[in-house]
């Protein structure tokens, strides 16, 4: 077992990072984006599929997202999961087509999306501390291995800290700025 590899443990701190941002695309700031139903999974041919994966997400207007389901069986399926979603939207159906209208933010709706945000925000920091975690239980492997020193040790330890509080440090600000985002009235 080898030191572990502070580019490999950077990646994976960065890939935590990038899925948090991913789910925060996901919260609604009251402007319409394709992104917004990103999260929703449909039961679709007796699997759960994303679902850009079964229908076209456009945005004609800002306050207004339309789904174009592709298989006509699929378009209750759609509408369910989406209503389901936990977003608060409320999908309209006309033929092969689902409106889905963005009603206006209330003041506690935003309250309600800014907790969610912390709540994937916590799990993004989650995450990363059990990468530093893995890391600095690899050193210490290597190091009762006799495959690095005492200092090397240290100074490994060190880095994968200051990692660790970078990426932390990126989590808190695209958190910050996602909820200043939803408290914009």
């Amino acid at each position: 077992m080898a030191a572990p590899d502070i580019s490999d443990l950077k990646r994976r701190m960065e890939g935590a990072l990038e899925s948090f941002r991913k789910e925060l695309t996901g919260l609604r700031t009251g402007r319409a984006s394709s992104s917004l139903l990103e999260p929703v999974s449909v039961e679709a041919y007796g699997n759960r599929m994303h679902l850009k994966e079964v229908a076209t997400v456009s945005v004609p207007e800002p306050r207004l997202i339309t789904v174009q389901v592709w298989d006509r069986s699929m378009t209750k399926a759609v509408e369910k999961a989406i209503r389901d979603s936990g977003l608060g939207l409320n999908p309209q159906t006309e033929g092969q087509v689902i409106r889905v209208p963005l009603p206006d933010l209330t003041q506690e709706r935003r309250a309600e999306l800014a907790k969610v945000a912390h709540k994937y925000a916590e799990q993004a920091r989650i995450a990363i501390r059990n990468i530093r975690r893995d890391g600095m239980d690899a050193l210490k492997k290597a190091e009762k291995a006799s495959e690095i020193t005492q200092d090397e040790h240290k100074a490994q330890s060190e880095k994968v800290q200051t990692l660790t509080d970078q990426q932390i440090k990126l989590v808190d600000e695209a958190l910050a700025s996602k909820e200043k985002d939803i408290m914009q009235v």
